[in-house]
């Protein structure tokens, strides 16, 4: 899934194409992709476009006269810039949006139709998308604590939550923890203030420099690889590989479709966890799927404010 330095790379790349630009059309190739029934997905057809934003990990196109597309890429959903006017691309192409200046297309690799696209008109009808998470960059280390204490959980299922943090999966929580030097199973009511902070200041290190090298590495170029692996990544998905600050084995817990990389010298005093162990606490404490993770804020109806 498409992370916070990912949809950011992918909203600097769309800022330059097409804000400004009219919409001048939406081509469904799967119709089980557009969420929404009111507004028409016309209603938004041949509006300019104001700008492009990020609401968790949910890009949004804001339109003339309060119209918004709300796109959620979930696990294997893509984007793709053609500078011509280019319909649905086989092999997993699920939309087109044509725009008067070229055409973006939405993509999603295997079989399962998890990405999603909504119509929306109003400031009011779009706050329902919101997953009440905190945006790691913009909130400050009181508001960081409260929200990590006010439930008990393990600190890699919060980091991935979008009622707690925005934009923080898998590879970023990984990368988060190390950086911090905690462990991925360590529960959140347990954190002293010396570990909120060394928490707090490595997410916002975290996800601020892998955006900047992300849109560097870039080079005016339209993604065209979005991964969760990067050979850079000090952890995540280099189970076996030496740790870059101390040279032990990175090990690894995978939990059904769940996992996390951590290294035991650096974040667990030489501890290797053990999925027997850790069965039970990761039993209650994770979904089985990120989606339902997601399906779960959903649910619960948590808002901006968090409450």
């Amino acid at each position: 899934m498409p992370e916070l330095p990912d949809l950011e790379l992918y909203l600097h790349a769309l800022r330059e194409r097409v804000v400004g630009e009219s919409l001048d059309r939406v081509i469904l190739a799967s119709p089980f992709l557009l969420r929404s029934v009111d507004p028409p997905l016309e209603a938004t057809f041949g509006r300019s476009l104001i700008d492009v934003m990020r609401l968790g990990k949910r890009i949004v196109f804001r339109l003339e006269e309060d119209y918004f597309l709300v796109i959620h890429l979930m696990i294997a959903g893509r984007l793709r810039w053609r500078q011509r006017r280019a319909r649905t691309s086989k092999g997993g192409g699920q939309a087109t949006f044509l725009f008067s200046n070229g055409s973006l297309l939405l993509t999603e690799a295997g079989t399962k139709r998890r990405a999603s696209l909504h119509a929306i008109h109003g400031e009011e009808s779009l706050s329902e998308h919101d997953r009440g998470g905190l945006e790691i960059l913009t909130c400050d280390l009181e508001d960081f604590g409260v929200r990590m204490r006010a439930t008990n959980h393990t600190l890699k299922r919060a980091l991935c939550d979008p009622s707690v943090i925005n934009g923080v999966g898998n590879a970023y929580s990984d990368e988060i923890l190390h950086a911090a030097r905690l462990s991925p199973f360590k529960l959140t009511r347990n954190l002293d203030p010396p570990e909120v902070a060394q928490l707090f200041a490595a997410a916002r290190e975290t996800l601020r420099s892998w955006t900047e090298r992300l849109i560097g590495q870039s080079r005016g170029r339209f993604p065209a690889k979005v991964t969760a692996f990067r050979p850079e990544m000090k952890v995540h998905g280099k189970y076996g590989a030496p740790c870059p600050d101390c040279g032990s084995p990175i090990q690894r817990i995978v939990y059904r479709e769940n996992e996390a990389n951590y290294c035991p010298t650096c974040q667990t005093e030489g501890r290797l966890l053990k999925d027997r162990a850790l069965s039970r606490l990761l039993k209650s404490d994770w979904p089985c799927t990120l989606e339902e993770l997601e399906e779960r804020s959903e649910n619960r109806g948590i808002r901006g404010n968090g409450e």
